[in-house]
């Protein structure tokens, strides 16, 4: 058992509605409590959960000036009256430690994060999203607050979880265009971290690939601009032939914790699981030859989104709908039912609260 100590402020103007809870846009409510905890002079301070309040930093926290900030993301599940289970905290806190590591950031100790997630859940569980399907959104974020301007790793840095009740990320097939002008990932960069800029630098090819009727862009390789590594804000799996192909983790790609789960299950029920390099040009070669039979986004607020189109320079495809036979449906069935409690969780995946 962990001996870390938590101390919990409630707040006396809770915000929480029916409305709020069950109705607002993804991420777009957080609930009435945050998890702080700061680092300075080489150590960790004690975590406390307080009302959720704006936050004075100072005026040259490193964070803006060179970019020194790490998230995670993750859900609770509803279980029976109060209960919850957390879906694997350890895979995450194990990534956001390789974050904490590639971007010259202290390491946030297991028991901050992991306990510190299951404290937050316990106090707010009431704004657990009252609808089918609703879960409570979990963003543990790490960013430097050190006041400085030399180029170096900051000394001060502050830890939060904050909380937002969820329901569908996606309502249907997310189409997607091939992205060839901006990169978002090369070998030996940040790719395989979970950090800031790697979602700033993707959010002006997003909005382009809005502005041609796209959800988002797929992601390739930033030497040759033909190994597909990416769907937008996910990674990719496709169905070729009956083997479920998805790119190789090499260091451009970020390890997801819902692309390992989907591919552990997919093992488990005997599907064949090909992680490797996979050209933009085979996906429309299998398209031609009727053996890709789907693909699909794998990612923590989306789970499993289907793709719809996929276009790549002057050429367009739809892809088949997941059959509720294919592999990759019926992996994210079991996993669905492993997280609402109706399948056994063989693999030792939920955390209660």
């Amino acid at each position: 058992m962990s001996s870390l100590s938590i101390c919990v402020t409630r707040t006396t103007t809770p915000r929480l509605t029916d409305a709020l809870r069950d109705t607002s846009p993804f991420g777009g409510v957080f609930t009435d409590h945050v998890l702080v905890c700061d680092y300075a002079d080489g150590h960790w301070g004690t975590p406390a959960i307080v009302p959720y309040h704006d936050m004075p930093l100072v005026p040259g926290p490193l964070v803006a000036h060179y970019g020194q900030g790490i998230f995670e993301g993750l859900k609770a599940y509803p279980r029976a009256n109060t209960g919850a289970v957390v879906f694997r905290p350890d895979a995450n806190h194990r990534r956001m430690v390789q974050s904490c590591r590639r971007m010259a950031m202290p390491e946030v100790p297991a028991d901050l994060f992991i306990d510190g997630i299951r404290a937050l859940v316990a106090v707010d569980r009431q704004w657990m999203p009252a609808i089918l399907g609703g879960t409570l959104y979990l963003r543990p974020v790490m960013f430097a607050t050190g006041d400085a301007l030399g180029v170096r790793p900051s000394d001060r840095y502050r830890f939060l979880i904050e909380m937002c009740p969820v329901g569908a990320y996606f309502s249907g097939a997310v189409d997607l265009v091939a992205e060839e002008t901006y990169v978002r990932a090369f070998p030996g960069g940040t790719g395989a971290a979970k950090c800031a800029g790697n979602y700033a630098g993707s959010l002006v090819a997003q909005r382009e690939a809005q502005a041609r009727g796209f959800h988002n862009v797929l992601w390739l390789d930033g030497i040759e601009r033909r190994w597909v590594e990416e769907a937008g804000l996910m990674n990719i799996a496709f169905v070729i032939g009956g083997t479920v192909v998805t790119p190789a983790l090499n260091g451009t790609i970020l390890p997801g914790v819902t692309r390992d789960s989907v591919l552990t299950l997919l093992r488990d029920m005997g599907v064949p699981v090909d992680e490797r390099r996979i050209s933009i040009d085979e996906v429309f070669e299998a398209h031609a030859a009727g053996t890709l039979e789907g693909a699909a986004g794998l990612g923590t607020a989306a789970t499993v989104a289907p793709i719809g189109r996929l276009r790549h320079r002057d050429r367009e495809i739809s892809l088949p709908a997941l059959a509720a036979d294919s592999p990759i449906a019926r992996a994210a069935q079991q996993l669905d039912a492993v997280r609402t409690g109706t399948a056994p969780d063989v693999h030792g995946w939920l955390c209660e609260v």
